[in-house]
């Protein structure tokens, strides 16, 4: 039986491009999972957009003299571009400037206040005499009070990853004038997190055996030393979405309690765009779904902790105030398998010191499935890890080439030219073809566990060794002597090699997309193993916003072993990747640090 599989991506601030840290943090692990479960026949929803509200956005339009929403369209369209390259198979990216996620939070908002969860407290913020105004915490620097870092941001620091109280800042400074503000009063909204501390320990403890240590241990160890208090969610802001209270006109929701709601937002615009308003409640309040949430260590404390908060603190009224219908309680996160972070080349991936690999550059040199490869196969699952342009070369070369793509076209070559672009016609199966296809056939369940329990490196690795094993049986076979002097037998040997090409192409399609469906054209298929991608252009009270959009394949399914028959005319094949010269490592090695565009 289909299971509802709702794939949580986390959503990127439209103030800077994607790097290859971002990619192999969230976006890349998100789509693996999402395949994999397409391929499955799961009923799987991935959803995510830009997040354009916020400080990050105001503090680069400022320095622009733009408008917060220029900025964000402007990267947004950039987001669409490197998606589609990339082939990362959103249901819908959207944003959260749209009138529907505006209403969905607002909808959240008044939940929780219904729900006796929200309460207004005076609070002491910074003030700049010179600016004139109250300074939202990004627009806040100065010394972290927990490790010391000078340069932490007043909403948390990069340095330790801790989250901030911008009051505590040592040595505060206004980053728009580097002027030192002074502490006033004013009036917000705050999530009582205090009351919702029972719950939420409770929910985190019930995930102990099966989240990732780095998450759950994390997320206990900060409420038990600390416990929850009050949190804002109201900032002295003009961008973003209004407060759904009289006099509060100069306020905006706090874009860390706005930003997580847009997983739910954006399932129900997706519903509402496919015509079937309703359909969001598979993901979302029905007890079968489960729930995985993509994201970068730098946010465990939101996804883990304060989202759970919000969703235990709305319980089943959301449905009440959103729909004006009785509802269930929304579902909470099944898993949060955050990743740490990726280095370049041993140092901090920089953007301000162009120290590292920008997706959509990368893309103008290389092909998708190298770059997917790569980062899989150094994917931070459990802890920090490294990009080296001799490494990426060198696994390029050796594993993604030598190992699979030189597997698949010397044997399809080797058909094409010996049984007229055929599948031989097999014979009864010998020990030896009968053990390799069994091998790796046992792959379907090995990689599908390995990748359920979202381990992705060491489901890559399983695959890549089951190519192994049957460029083992080629050389032992040896066909293309055996062809030479009995045709029936080397024809029984490529028949076998290409069953178990066709499970391999399978194996790997989650991590290798363009390439298996290269393969999968050339093995004779015709209907594609995954959807189609487009952008679509949607109008609303804020006006126009591209969304990237998902068409799902015409036969879902296809996560089984290969039943390739024999006389099945196969496509002109043709390499699947390039090898690389040595020499790009340093070329590429020169680019970094060099002047940013």
């Amino acid at each position: 039986m289909t299971k509802p599989i709702l794939v949580a991506v986390a959503w990127p601030y439209a103030n800077a491009e994607i790097h290859v840290g971002n990619l192999t943090g969230s976006y890349l692990p998100a789509d693996i999972f999402a395949r994999y479960h397409r391929l499955k026949g799961n009923q799987v929803l991935m959803v995510s957009g830009s997040d354009a509200h916020g400080t990050p956005i105001t503090v680069k339009s400022d320095a622009e003299g733009v408008s917060p929403e220029a900025v964000y369209k402007r990267y947004h369209a950039g987001f669409l571009e490197l998606f589609q390259k990339l082939g990362l198979n959103y249901d819908l990216f959207t944003s959260t400037h749209t009138q529907n996620h505006f209403a969905v939070s607002q909808a959240m908002f008044l939940a929780l206040k219904k729900n006796g969860y929200l309460y207004t407290e005076r609070q002491q913020q910074w003030f700049s005499a010179s600016l004139g105004k109250f300074l939202p915490d990004r627009y806040v620097e100065g010394t972290c009070y927990i490790c010391g870092f000078d340069g932490a941001r007043g909403d948390q620091c990069d340095n330790c990853g801790n989250v901030l109280d911008s009051t505590q800042l040592i040595n505060p400074r206004a980053k728009e004038d580097g002027s030192t503000p002074e502490l006033r009063e004013t009036t917000h909204y705050f999530l009582d997190l205090g009351k919702l501390q029972g719950p939420v320990v409770q929910f985190l403890e019930e995930r102990q055996g099966y989240w990732r240590p780095n998450v759950v241990n994390r997320s206990l160890g900060w409420i038990r030393s600390e416990g929850l208090h009050g949190r804002p969610i109201t900032r002295d802001l003009d961008w973003g979405i209004p407060v759904p209270e009289e006099g509060w006109d100069s306020k905006r929701l706090y874009v860390w309690f706005e930003a997580v709601i847009g997983y739910l937002s954006a399932a129900i615009e997706w519903a509402a765009l496919n015509g079937q308003p309703e359909d969001w409640h598979r993901w979302w309040t029905d007890a079968a779904a489960r729930a995985y949430y993509f994201i970068g260590k730098d946010n465990i404390d939101f996804h883990a902790i304060m989202w759970p908060a919000e969703l235990i603190g709305v319980a089943d009224e959301f449905a009440r105030t959103y729909e004006g219908s009785e509802g269930k309680p929304l579902n909470l996160p099944h898993d949060v398998p955050a990743n740490e972070f990726l280095n370049m080349e041993d140092r901090k991936i920089s953007g301000s010191r162009n120290w590292g690999v920008w997706g959509l550059d990368f893309l103008t040199r290389y092909d998708a499935d190298p770059l997917r490869y790569y980062l899989t196969v150094t994917m931070p699952e459990t802890s920090d890890a490294n990009w080296d342009w001799d490494d990426f070369v060198r696994r390029n070369n050796n594993e993604l080439v030598a190992t699979w793509g030189n597997l698949a076209n010397r044997v399809l070559s080797f058909t094409y030219r010996h049984w007229e672009g055929q599948v031989p016609q097999p014979g009864a199966l010998r020990p030896a073809d009968e053990a390799v296809l069994a091998t790796v056939e046992a792959g379907f369940e090995s990689v599908g566990q390995f990748i359920e329990n979202v381990k992705l490196r060491a489901a890559l690795g399983e695959a890549m060794r089951l190519c192994g094993e049957v460029n083992r049986y080629l050389d032992e076979q040896a066909p293309w002597a055996q062809v030479k002097s009995d045709k029936d037998a080397a024809g029984l040997t490529i028949y076998t090699a290409l069953r178990a090409i066709d499970n391999l192409k399978l194996l790997l399609a989650p991590f290798q997309p363009h390439s298996a469906e290269a393969l999968h054209s050339m093995l004779g298929y015709h209907a594609p193993l995954f959807g189609e991608q487009y952008t679509e252009t949607i109008s609303d009270a804020l006006g126009e916003h591209e969304v990237l959009r998902y068409r799902t394949a015409a036969i879902p399914g296809h996560w089984r072993p290969s039943t390739l028959e024999g006389g099945r005319q196969l496509r002109q094949p043709a390499p699947l990747y390039k090898k690389l010269e040595p020499s790009i490592a340093d070329e590429e090695r020169a680019r970094l640090g060099g002047a940013t565009s």
